[in-house]
């Protein structure tokens, strides 16, 4: 395999979890005496530009189907963090009805929204019919398709070019990255700005965030990659943020290369020279994380068959691509956990794939009272532990795998 940026044969590996199906392809009732697609989860790194990246097996529509059941809406934290990006994007870029901010992957409308409410324009470019309808409900125009070069000149055919351009939680997603990124330069004004968040490499690697390694993310993203990305498309960083969101996150702001309207600032040095000491551009940060997957693995087994024999309850919560990663590498069944809870309507009814555990309605942890809930999206365990504290009436507890094994009493 030769590297999407860069071309250069990728010999480097980062970790290998075996195989499972698509981690949202979750599956109805009547589909459960059907065979699903298995596919290789092999993530290996470039020594040229150390962009990390997953080997080919799976092209971007399979993944993103037409009932695509991610909402992001139903968080209430990435709700508020989607707000105060708008509030701030407003003040810093002076954003004003005669201008026009898009987004990238805009999902149900959780971020245009706020965009809309403040008189601003506002197009939205989401590719999966269930989340483009729920945003066209809200009266935000949206474009279902997928961002590259191809739909970028057509809007630019149409008048249609941004001050701002969002793209939060996408650029991992896709699998060729120059031509989603040369569609964003060719969509931005001259003076336009467009801003990245993604899961930073940095903390995947420190904190042993393997479960964040699933096939709708082609890529795993650091500064020293992106520069060399960037640079290809015609673009240029200028500033670099650093975000709690999803374990760790960079928001990264980039300009085309010849404008110079925005001044470099002393966050993306600050970053950059992080990972450089870090050695993200060697090869040793990335040799140990094998191993330390494969520990995580082994202890969440441990527990869940220490559980079963001494007739502890268990539960999920959260039927998210996180967990779906830890369930298929443990090779986990029903059998071992009986079923995950979920506040997602879409997902309620359905079974995870691979495993094919049930999703559950949350109202089930009341019902059944199990003695440890396990949280996968561990990046919400906050807002989870507050808002379901209820399960400590009963004496149970919550429990997360990732960076390490923890028992949380409500």
């Amino acid at each position: 395999m030769k590297c999407r940026n860069c071309q250069a044969e990728l010999k480097l590996s980062l970790v290998d979890l075996g195989s499972s199906p698509p981690s949202n392809a979750y599956l109805r009732k009547d589909q459960l005496n059907q065979a699903e697609k298995w596919i290789p989860l092999h993530v290996r790194v470039c020594e040229s530009c150390w962009l990390v990246q997953t080997e080919d097996f799976v092209q971007e529509a399979e993944l993103f189907s037409p009932d695509y059941a991610y909402f992001s809406s139903v968080s209430s934290s990435w709700l508020a963090h989607a707000e105060a990006y708008v509030e701030q994007m407003v003040q810093r870029f002076s954003l004003t009805p005669e201008g026009l901010v898009m987004e990238a992957a805009s999902n149900d409308g959780y971020l245009l929204q706020f965009v809309q409410a403040r008189g601003i324009p506002c197009l939205g470019i989401e590719p999966t019919a269930s989340t483009a309808q729920a945003c066209l409900k809200k009266g935000i125009p949206v474009v279902q398709d997928f961002l590259g070069v191809r739909l970028a000149d057509s809007l630019v055919a149409d008048g249609k070019q941004a001050d701002l351009l969002a793209a939060n939680n996408v650029l991992a997603h896709v699998p060729d990255i120059l031509d989603f990124v040369t569609g964003v330069a060719r969509l931005l004004k001259p003076t336009g700005v467009a801003t990245f968040e993604f899961p930073h490499l940095l903390n995947l690697l420190r904190f042993n965030q393997f479960d964040t390694i699933y096939h709708e993310h082609f890529s795993y993203l650091s500064i020293i990659a992106l520069e060399s990305v960037f640079e290809r498309c015609g673009l240029a960083i200028f500033d670099v943020e650093t975000l709690p969101t999803h374990g760790g996150s960079l928001r990264v702001f980039v300009q085309h290369i010849d404008s110079g309207t925005q001044p470099v600032c002393p966050g993306y040095h600050t970053v950059r020279e992080e990972e450089i000491s870090a050695g993200l551009n060697t090869r040793q940060p990335y040799l140990e994380f094998s191993r330390n997957a494969e520990a995580v693995k082994n202890r969440f087994l441990q527990f869940l068959l220490e559980a079963k024999a001494s007739h502890q309850s268990v539960a999920g919560y959260g039927a998210a691509a996180k967990g779906n990663t830890i369930l298929n590498y443990a090779g986990v069944k029903p059998d071992l956990l009986p079923y995950v809870v979920d506040q997602n309507p879409a997902k309620v009814g359905k079974y995870l794939p691979g495993s094919r555990i049930p999703i559950l309605d949350v109202s089930v942890l009341q019902e059944r009272k199990p003695d440890v809930v396990i949280i996968f999206p561990w990046n919400l365990i906050d807002e989870i532990v507050e808002q379901y504290a209820c399960i400590g009436e009963w004496g149970g507890r919550f429990a997360t795998f990732i960076p390490e094994f923890k028992l949380i009493t409500p």
